[in-house]
């Protein structure tokens, strides 16, 4: 499985929270997984899970960054699809060195604009270029 198609399906576990609680994540991802809607490896399932949880775990510090930096908005605000996505994109921005923060930035938008509303990528982008050193990560 691509990169891109790994981190779409770490998107739509991260969006299951949104309606599901966190005790609730390893019943969500048996039923994500039993679905069929995608094929996946062993390996490829291993990595979605270990990736959502480890997310999961980070999630206060995310949260509170993204409050930080999104000066007149609140996370209630922000739209569900949004805010999964602008999860994902800082933990990939902030805590994986393997992915250089312009990737995680274009991906991350890619997402909001296959999922979200008109305007999603452009706030996704204004969000997480925010959350940039300036520099890649090699």
């Amino acid at each position: 499985m691509k990169r891109s198609s790994i981190r779409e399906q770490v998107f739509k576990l991260l969006f299951r929270l949104e309606f599901n609680s966190k005790e609730e994540l390893p019943q969500q991802e048996e039923m994500f997984f039993a679905s069929g809607d995608f094929t996946a490896t062993d390996k490829d399932r291993a990595y979605i899970t270990d990736r959502v949880n480890r997310i999961v775990e980070k999630l206060p510090e995310i949260d509170s960054a993204l409050s930080e930096k999104m000066k007149g908005w609140t996370l209630e605000r922000v739209g569900r699809v949004e805010l999964a996505i602008l999860r994902l994109g800082v933990y990939e921005i902030r805590y994986d060195d393997d992915i250089p923060e312009g990737v995680a930035i274009s991906e991350a938008v890619e997402l909001a604009k296959k999922f979200g509303s008109d305007n999603s990528g452009a706030f996704v982008n204004g969000v997480l270029a925010k959350f940039t050193t300036g520099k890649e990560k090699a």
